[in-house]
């Protein structure tokens, strides 16, 4: 957010914070091979849990747990991006700050993966006892 908001209230704030939200996402998006990934996978998982119609609560914990990991992503890249700019040289610290900021991901992506398994297994069971 621009240092001319700091301190202010309003709708125009809040409706910049929305164009600033927009664009990080944008960058993320388009810059970021993870986060393309993350995107990928989380479109094939709620195309696939449409066509298997997937229960609603299912569908509804599906959609929390991608936005989990997508979220992690976004803010794995951010603390990514601050360690760059604080530091040029090689750091241990600064390798560790992003080493754990990514296993955040990794740990979040592994209990997504194992809640898929979990929603997906009766119903890709039943395509193929049919």
């Amino acid at each position: 957010m621009v240092l001319k908001d700091r301190g202010k209230k309003g709708w125009g704030r809040f409706f910049r914070s929305f164009k600033y939200a927009s664009r990080g996402l944008i960058y993320v998006l388009s810059k970021e091979q993870n986060m393309q990934l993350h995107t990928a996978f989380a479109v094939l998982v709620v195309v696939i849990a449409f066509l298997l119609r997937i229960s609603l609560h299912h569908l509804i914990i599906l959609i929390v747990v991608i936005a989990g990991v997508l979220a992690l992503e976004i803010v794995n890249t951010a603390i990514e991006r601050t360690v760059d700019l604080v530091t040029d040289e090689y750091h241990p610290l600064a390798e560790r700050a992003k080493d754990i900021s990514a296993a955040a991901v990794f740990v979040f992506s592994i209990a997504a993966v194992v809640i898929g398994i979990l929603i997906f297994y009766e119903p890709v069971l039943s395509l193929f006892t049919k």
